[in-house]
C-alpha cells in the first residue's frame, strides 16, 4: 500500500496519494500552476501513521492544476402538495482538476508517530 494523507482543501477533507487526480471546488489558480497544501491531518507512510494535533507538522502536499471544468447538471425540484407550487431549477458546479505530485515530509523525528501494530493492540484492549 502506498503512502497517503488526509488533506484539508478549501475546508473539505480529501484522502490523497501521489499521482492521483482529484476534483475539488473551484480555486482561483491558473492552469499549469503548482500549489502546496500544509493542513495535513493524517499521514500514513506504509508502516508509520502520523496523526496531527491538529495538523501534522513539517508535511506538505504538492499538487498541479490540470484545469477547470463544470460537473454534471444537478436538478433542484421543490413542491408543496395540494398548493399548486412546483419549482424546477438546476445548476452545474465548477470544479478544479488537480494532480497530486508529491507528499513530502521535512523531518520525521519531530512527528508524533504510531505504528500500525501498536494501533491494532490499542483497539483490541
Amino acid at each position: 500500500m502506498e503512502m497517503y494523507a488526509i488533506v484539508d482543501i478549501l475546508g473539505k477533507q480529501y484522502k490523497v496519494q501521489e499521482n492521483q487526480r482529484i476534483f475539488v471546488d473551484k480555486m482561483d489558480i491558473e492552469k499549469g500552476k503548482s500549489i502546496d497544501f500544509e493542513n495535513i491531518y493524517l499521514l500514513d507512510d506504509t508502516n508509520r501513521i502520523s496523526v496531527g494535533t491538529p495538523t501534522v507538522k513539517d508535511t506538505i502536499v504538492t499538487a498541479e492544476v490540470l484545469g477547470h471544468q463544470k460537473g454534471d447538471k444537478v436538478i433542484v425540484f421543490k413542491k408543496k402538495r395540494r398548493k399548486g407550487y412546483a419549482v424546477k431549477n438546476g445548476h452545474r458546479q465548477n470544479f478544479t482538476h488537480l494532480l497530486i505530485k508529491k507528499i513530502k515530509t521535512k523531518s520525521k523525528a519531530s512527528q508524533k508517530v504510531t505504528t500500525k501494530k501498536s494501533l491494532s493492540k490499542a483497539t483490541t484492549n
